[in-house]
């Protein structure tokens, strides 16, 4: 694209943000309503060891879906490029490595899959709700990325809690991982934690400060 004009594709961009809005928001639902459930009938170490989030009747469907789904998502990298604007190492670096751990770990079953992803569908229901409305045209306040990128960070620093705890409770035999698993998993949310809290800091923080100092 270096040498061509840039494509507006606004109308297709939202379209592609609603779709994946809505499909974020019914998987949001239905493996929140499932992980509810299993909290406050069975307790915490059963929301994070139980294997049933692979294979109950309607959460192994919304599994399968959130898994096939990373590979869709890249499209969002295709309209960056279209659109010439800028594509940061975060961008592709995430969408990456979440797609080869996704498929990587559903092979499996692991432990703690069902709240990786009912946090992923959470966080992208809101994420690309706002997409839809920006490339709609909408003024939405800054506050609402805001607060976007700062649940992308907690969702990171969950991610590691629910790793020690599978971890921990592997070693009594009653979370089913693998030593490997948690390795790449946590190395993969702890760059995750870097990588958006140096993203929030230059994108709300630094800006925010040029902007007083213009004035």
């Amino acid at each position: 694209m270096k040498q061509r004009e840039k494509f507006e594709l606004r109308k297709p961009l939202v379209l592609w943000s609603l779709s994946l809005a809505v499909f974020s928001i019914f998987g949001a639902v239905r493996t929140g309503a499932y992980m509810l459930y299993i909290l406050m009938t069975k307790g915490l170490k059963q929301s994070v060891c139980d294997q049933s989030f692979y294979y109950g009747p309607v959460s192994k469907f919304w599994a399968y879906a959130f898994v096939l789904s990373k590979a869709p998502e890249l499209g969002d990298t295709i309209f960056i490029i279209l659109r010439k604007q800028k594509l940061i190492f975060l961008h592709w670096y995430h969408h990456i490595t979440v797609l080869l751990y996704s498929w990587y770990s559903y092979k499996d079953m692991v432990a703690g899959g069902g709240w990786f992803m009912t946090m992923n569908y959470g966080v992208h229901a809101v994420m690309y709700s706002y997409y839809a409305l920006r490339a709609a045209g909408f003024r939405v306040s800054r506050k609402f990325a805001m607060l976007i990128t700062l649940s992308q960070i907690t969702q990171m620093l969950i991610g590691c809690v629910v790793n020690y705890l599978v971890f921990s409770w592997m070693q009594q035999g009653q979370c089913p991982s693998h030593v490997q698993n948690i390795v790449w998993s946590s190395i993969m949310y702890l760059s995750y934690f870097v990588l958006f809290c140096h993203f929030f800091f230059e994108a709300y923080i630094t800006k925010t400060r040029k902007a007083a100092k213009a004035d």
